[in-house]
């Protein structure tokens, strides 16, 4: 008994003395990554100069760049660090775009794609990063606290209203598309009113007297349901408040329908709700606030066996292009989205880097497809 005990105890403190050992032998040499300074002094030039060979944004002729591409290579160097340009300049190299949908969402609406497009084609040039946000009214848009340099409102109510009072107050710029008038923000704005009173004009002149609207969400919880003057004024949504208006101006009583989003189905879901009707009391001519709800509307139609446009005209808003409903051609207002992308992304830059940039006014332009004719007898 005493002998396996003590084997036992001579086993124990055997590896008490190794882990002893190995905790007081000298630590291996760390291993240090090479520095940009390092590729400059194997290439044989400065550091300077191996800066704009990684950068590309200086006068280094090609054979150079490569004697320091190669240098790197060898040396196991990958580049500047990010995190270090970002700490020289001040800035985070972040620029947040907000919007209301659902990424999942709002990557259906073809204009939303087209803004994105004309948003990066402006940050490409600065070397900008693009954060995608969005507010859905359930208080999680990080708004407020993200790290960034610069936001774009892409349509978004009055809700974020605190959010963007406390942005200001951090000397963050704040582009807003298509927004309501927001103290400090530079406004991209587009004709909604302007356009779709001449829709409305140009539906009068085919003779339509019954007149119907299919719109975009008015309200946070983005409620299907009737338009009525109880809804419209307590409406947060200012791209469907100002295209209800145009259309107000030409047909004062039109009726509608408000629905969650700017989705086909959504406009399917509206059209029938108007059209399933006797002849007598449904509308001749529908006015949609985005080619997406025009589409579905079209779809209605057809289900419910009418013919477009001898039964009824409709009326999109975007001028995209819509798959899935040849051989008719939306008549439509056709608004520049990547233009409008484009402006804001080139204000916000300016605004980052001091400047006052001008607030952008863009229109829209009538195109005349084969989805509307004169009134029916």
């Amino acid at each position: 008994m005493r002998k396996i005990g003590s084997t036992k105890v001579e086993s124990i403190r055997s590896n008490r003395f190794d882990y002893d050992s190995h905790m007081t032998a000298e630590p291996a040499t760390p291993v240090t990554r090479a520095t940009l300074s390092d590729v400059a002094r194997a290439a044989g030039v400065s550091a300077s100069t191996a800066s704009l060979a990684f950068s590309g944004t200086g006068p280094v002729a090609e054979a150079t760049r490569q004697r320091v591409i190669d240098a790197a290579a060898r040396l196991g160097y990958a580049g500047p660090d990010p995190r270090a340009r970002s700490l020289r300049r001040g800035r985070s190299g972040v620029v947040a775009v907000v919007m209301e949908d659902s990424i999942a969402d709002a990557f259906r609406d073809p204009v939303n794609i087209a803004l994105l497009d004309g948003i990066a084609d402006s940050l490409g040039v600065s070397g900008d990063g693009l954060l995608l946000l969005t507010d859905q009214g359930d208080g999680t848009t990080s708004l407020a606290t993200a790290p960034m340099d610069g936001v774009i409102l892409v349509g978004c109510s009055t809700r974020l209203d605190e959010s963007v009072a406390v942005l200001r107050r951090r000397g963050v710029p704040v582009v807003a598309i298509e927004a309501d008038g927001l103290e400090g923000a530079v406004l991209i704005s587009l004709d909604n009113r302007d356009a779709s009173r001449r829709a409305a004009e140009y539906v009068r002149d085919l003779g339509h007297e019954r007149v119907a609207m299919v719109t975009l969400p008015l309200d946070d919880d983005r409620t299907r349901g009737p338009l009525t003057p109880e809804r419209e004024a307590a409406a947060t949504g200012y791209t469907s408040s100002g295209r209800i208006a145009g259309v107000r101006d030409v047909y004062p009583d039109a009726g509608g329908i408000s629905t969650a989003g700017s989705y086909r189905e959504e406009g399917r879901i509206a059209g029938l709700a108007l059209l399933d009707r006797p002849a007598a009391e449904r509308p001749t001519a529908i006015i949609a606030q985005s080619d997406m709800l025009a589409a579905g509307v079209l779809r209605a139609a057809l289900d419910l066996g009418l013919s477009v446009p001898e039964d009824l005209s409709i009326v999109g808003f975007d001028g995209v292009r819509v798959e899935g409903i040849a051989p008719h051609v939306l008549t439509t207002l056709a608004q520049p989205a990547v233009e409008k992308g484009r402006a804001a992304g080139s204000a916000l830059i300016e605004a980052i880097e001091g400047g006052a940039p001008d607030a952008v006014a863009f229109t829209s332009e009538l195109r005349i497809g084969t989805t509307t004719g004169p009134a029916p007898r």
